[in-house]
């Protein structure tokens, strides 16, 4: 199943729901190409919503890894909501826990970004 990708705007903040799966190829390609999208608007408040995401591969975390790079490089913040248990075993794992921002829940992502 490719993988799907919603965005919408909360308080000024890109929300970007992504559903299906994170592997090697066109999707973790296509998850780079949208978060760079959306640094050339000049979106420097980005949230993805991992909530509908089944499977993460190397390779998606290395394009989750590669978005942030490119946020932080641009002066932007990218933060990850809704992590479903298998998923955050992961990024506790591979240490990734540490790099990112991850809350539970939209609203409190959403109020952690600076007004």
């Amino acid at each position: 199943m490719p993988l799907k990708m919603t965005e919408r705007t909360v308080d000024g903040v890109s929300v970007l729901d992504l559903e299906g799966r994170i592997v090697l190829g066109e999707e973790s390609s296509a998850l780079r190409e949208r978060v760079k999208t959306l640094l050339g608007q000049e979106r420097k408040k980005i949230i993805l919503n991992m909530a509908q995401v089944s499977y993460i591969d190397s390779a998606g975390l290395g394009a989750l890894v590669a978005s942030y790079t490119s946020a932080k490089n641009q002066g932007a913040i990218l933060k990850l909501v809704s992590l479903g248990q298998k998923f955050r075993e992961v990024l506790q794992v591979t240490k990734l826990l540490t790099v990112f921002e991850v809350y539970d829940t939209e609203s409190a992502a959403v109020a952690s970004f600076p007004k």
